[in-house]
């Protein structure tokens, strides 16, 4: 009785062992592997319980066979378990077939244990051999263990065949220890073969919380490699001392002095001489043997800090930078990446990454990550290496764009190393898997960073040549572009030259002939009424385009530089006193004021009839971008000699209160044909608010200036149609040098307002 509590305390001891694998699989979980975990804990529980079923049922008479019948379904189940926990793993959908398969299978065992095919009892006999119908049930099973066991063998073989990254195949590795140790314990059962609380299924249901639960595995590569140098180099101790010990006991144990001690001593002191020379000739023996990395971390960090210290080069240092790895650690691949940060207009911060190789080399395209994006905040945040592995497995990263995702794997690279300079990120290293197919260890990552922290200064001085160049370059090409624009312009102005030349040329002749003959036609006295009308609108369009036509003349006098004044002594009080009368009736159909207040001002020597075009413009100007009740004021002053203006000179302003001009266009107003606001607006008033002309007053007018040698300009606080700000345009004229004995002769002053008075409104009423 004694014994039979011992053992069920035993059997529930073992049982209570898969506790702590559940809690481990739960607490450990770090991957989007929640089915697997689960499924885990499934299998541990399932395997729990057949323990205490077995404490159970040992009461029974019949408990050894009715126990093995149940380990014997609890074998299928547990593999059917872990056939789909390693399908769903590897994340492939063909765990659903596999249901069938298992479903088809729980089919034929139903029809098996009902008989519904109503097979006999003895099914097969040829007088020797006999095939009952009762074996046929568990031969059922382990057909249909046997499937899945094959399958998943050849699943893990594929899947580490199949991945590129040593750290999965690593891990796929470890898939092996539970499928040959169930391959054991299963084989055993089913030959009949009981072993007491199967401590083998524990150690399965420990192997698979293992790999399900762990993200970065042990490398069992590293661990077989340190075993074997651990046993060989164990094995040639002993069997150089067995050798030594032999070989003085041979030489000297005739001799009576012969002590075994000492012999023993001898070998014991040759083998701690060549201890050191042993260990290292067998460590890389087998670090050849099994393709081991080998080399020196120091060395490697001291020849890239010399090789990259003075590059400004960014293809040459993205060479180096880069090659020197690639053969220091046997790396497939390998590239140099420049971050530029830009901050977007909405506020937002990107970082884009950029290959460092010349457009020659091969070229990957340039990546946009978000500040806040889960990559780029890894790098910034942490500022350590990060693993393809840790992209494709871990949920932290599920939740990038497929674009960053295709990208890095676009690359085929197993770790990106970032590059920061003064706490910015300026670069990043990716590098492929090893030659070796090794996976990269935390000394290798702890190597790359040190290189990356060395990179950091050559490349931030090379981005400054490199952003230098490529600055150079754009203002080499912007340049290029300029002078090409400016031929065009070129020969687009002198385009409207030549057309204003031609127009003004062939339009005057016919224009005068027009106008001398409505003349004649409107002092016909046989005309009637409605025929003299038409002929007068005849007349005053003819007029019109005659000013244009003289407009243009004048302008292509300008562009040839052919336009010389006729100088002669002006009183600009009495000419602009002239060209405003002539401006009247508008000024009284807008119900606009214009004043005058000029004060007695030099005579000019000028030409009085370009001065007479120039403020003719000027105040046309005034009046049409002034709102009806706006203000037109001329004022004048005398400027005394200054450098510009040795002799002195007369500044004439025609101030408005009307739109202004816009800070940006007070030259392009002086331009040939310029129009201010839409041309669909333009219409033939000459006088009507922001009315449309030729677009030639302006620049007829700086012309007439430069040509007596004088300057033209436009104040104005800015363009507005609401507030009005109005503007003002300054005229200097210079004076001419007196002769000896000569007096400057002085104008009248001139004070005088046009506005609609009383007469004019019962006239118009």
């Amino acid at each position: 009785m004694s014994a039979l509590l011992a053992q069920n305390i035993i059997l529930l001891f073992i049982g209570a062992l898969y506790l702590p694998i559940i809690f481990f699989t739960i607490r450990r979980r770090e991957e989007e592997q929640g089915v697997a975990v689960w499924l885990t804990v499934f299998y541990a529980l399932l395997a729990l319980a057949v323990n205490v079923s077995q404490v159970v049922l040992r009461e029974r008479a019949d408990s050894d066979a009715l126990f093995q019948r149940v380990q014997t379904y609890t074998s299928f189940a547990l593999i059917v378990v872990l056939t789909i926990l390693i399908q769903i793993f590897l994340k492939r959908k063909s765990w659903v077939a596999w249901l069938a398969y298992f479903a088809v299978w729980g089919l034929g065992m139903a029809a098996l244990l009902s008989n519904a095919l109503h097979l006999p009892d003895v099914i097969w006999t040829n007088g020797t051999s006999i095939i009952y119908r009762a074996k046929l049930v568990p031969a059922w099973v382990m057909l249909g263990w046997l499937i899945p066991a094959v399958a998943i063998f050849i699943d893990i073989f594929n899947a580490r065949r199949q991945s590129r990254q040593p750290l999965l195949r690593s891990r796929m590795g470890y898939w092996l220890i539970p499928a040959l140790l169930t391959i054991i314990n299963d084989g055993l059962i089913f030959s009949g073969v009981f072993i007491f609380g199967q401590p083998i299924r524990l150690a399965i249901a420990a192997s698979i919380a293992f790999v399900v639960g762990t993200h970065y595995v042990p490398d069992l590569k590293n661990l077989v490699r340190r075993a074997l140098i651990y046993i060989v180099s164990a094995a040639a101790i002993v069997g150089v001392f067995v050798g030594c010990f032999l070989i003085l006991q041979a030489l000297f144990s005739s001799n009576p002095n012969y002590q075994p001690l000492y012999a023993g001593a001898a070998s014991a002191l040759f083998i701690a001489l060549i201890f050191s020379p042993l260990t290292d000739l067998t460590s890389r023996a087998i670090n050849i043997w099994l393709k081991g990395d080998q080399y020196d971390a120091s060395q490697t960090i001291h020849q890239y800090s010399e090789s990259i210290s003075n590059i400004l080069d960014m293809d040459r240092l993205a060479s180096i930078a880069v090659g020197i790895m690639l053969e220091a650690m046997q790396i497939e691949r390998g590239f140099l990446f420049l971050v530029d940060s830009e901050r977007q207009a909405d506020g937002r911060k990107t970082y884009k990454l950029r290959s460092a190789r010349s457009p020659e080399e091969r070229q990957s395209v340039a990546v946009e990550l978000e500040e806040n994006s889960v990559i780029a905040s890894h790098f910034i945040r942490d500022q350590k290496p990060l693993l393809q592995y840790d992209l494709d497995l871990l949920p932290a990263f599920q939740t990038i764009t497929p674009a960053e995702r295709a990208w890095f794997a676009e690359l085929r690279s197993e770790v990106y190393i970032p590059i920061f300079a003064k706490k910015q990120w300026i670069g990043l290293l990716a590098f492929g898997g090893k030659l070796s197919g090794n996976r990269y260890t935390r000394a290798d990552l702890s190597v790359l960073s040190a290189h990356a922290n060395q990179t950091a200064v050559a490349l931030e001085n090379a981005r400054l040549v490199d952003n230098l160049m490529r600055l150079n370059q754009e203002m080499r090409q912007a340049r290029r572009s300029l002078e090409k624009n400016n031929l065009e312009l070129q020969r687009i102005d002198q385009a409207k030259s030549d057309f204003i030349s031609i127009a003004s040329h062939e339009l005057r002749t016919p224009l005068t002939l027009i106008k001398g003959y409505s003349e004649m036609l409107m002092d016909d006295p046989k005309l009637e009424k409605g025929q003299q009308t038409m002929i007068k609108g005849i007349h005053s369009g003819t007029l019109r385009l005659h000013e244009v036509m003289d407009s243009m003349f004048d302008i292509a006098q300008i562009d040839a530089r052919s336009l010389q004044p006729h100088l002669q002594p002006v009183d600009a009080a009495v000419l602009i006193r002239q060209v405003s009368a002539e401006h009247e009736k508008s000024v009284v159909e807008r119900e606009q004021i214009l004043s005058i207040k000029l004060p007695p001002l030099p005579l000019v020597k000028a030409d009085p009839h370009l001065l007479e075009k120039l403020f003719h413009h000027l105040i046309r100007n005034a009046v049409k971008y002034t709102p009806n009740n706006g203000w037109i004021t001329i004022t004048g002053k005398h400027i005394p000699s200054i450098v510009n203006l040795p002799n002195g000179g007369v500044e004439i302003i025609v101030s408005d209160t009307g739109v202004g001009v816009d800070p940006n266009l007070r030259e392009v107003i002086f331009s040939k044909f310029y129009q201010p606001g839409e041309l669909g607006k333009h219409s033939t008033s000459k006088t009507r608010f922001k009315g449309g002309g030729a677009g030639l007053g302006l620049a007829l007018s700086k012309g007439i200036i430069e040509a007596h040698g004088g300057r033209i300009w436009v104040e104005s606080p800015g363009y507005d149609e609401v507030n009005f700000p109005g503007s003002q345009f300054h005229v200097i004229l210079p004076l001419a040098k007196l002769e000896e004995g000569e007096a400057q002769q002085i104008g009248e002053a001139l004070t005088l307002e046009f506005r609609k008075t009383e007469s004019d409104e019962k006239k118009t009423s």
